[in-house]
């Protein structure tokens, strides 16, 4: 289970998502940006090493899912996929990756989507999240296909999807509301 350590981060998470997040493609915003963490949960690295969160941002009266890798050293022909650094006070410099474009997250994810992992609370060490459900119909393929959903909404998983994972977030206004961040 990866330790959470209560300690600062220099630029915050958040901070460096303001810079990140509208030069993408899928941001819906006009460029000021005003993030708010809204939810998410965590997924453990077998390994250790690497640290895998799927957070949920507001800007305004929009949601953005962002999942995150946070590693000790960059992740080779990942350049693109840099959200930025960040010194974090106890493990030093951490390169944090849109995890779309990370191996380490991909295989947790579909763990996680198999019933082989178990999601975990963002804040809290070693405890499951309940708040977080994945399903993958018998149907699918071993290795399934996911789809991150960028700009999630409430609701349930589309009647065509083979597989979701689904989570509580808060909006801006503070309705919280229940919505699909992947889909298989």
């Amino acid at each position: 289970m990866a330790m959470i350590h209560h300690t600062t981060m220099t630029p915050t998470k958040l901070e460096l998502l303001a810079q990140w997040l509208p030069r993408q493609p899928w941001y819906q915003g006009d460029g000021t940006t005003d993030l708010r963490r809204a939810g998410g949960f965590r997924l453990d690295d077998p390994e250790g090493e690497v640290g895998i969160e799927f957070m949920v941002v507001t800007d305004g009266p929009t949601a953005y899912h962002v999942p995150m890798t946070y590693r000790g050293a960059p992740l080779a022909g990942a350049e693109h996929a840099l959200i930025g650094t960040s010194e974090h006070g106890v493990l030093g410099t951490r390169w944090l990756y849109d995890g779309v474009h990370d191996p380490v997250l991909q295989a947790q994810l579909a763990a996680l989507l198999r019933g082989l992992a178990e999601p975990q609370m963002q804040g809290v060490s070693d405890t499951a999240d309940p708040n977080v459900a994945s399903e993958l119909a018998d149907e699918a393929q071993q290795e399934p296909t996911v789809a991150i959903v960028r700009v999630p909404k409430a609701g349930a998983a589309p009647a065509d999807a083979l597989g979701s994972v689904t989570a509580d977030w808060t909006l801006a206004d503070g309705t919280a509301v229940r919505g699909v961040l992947v889909r298989a």
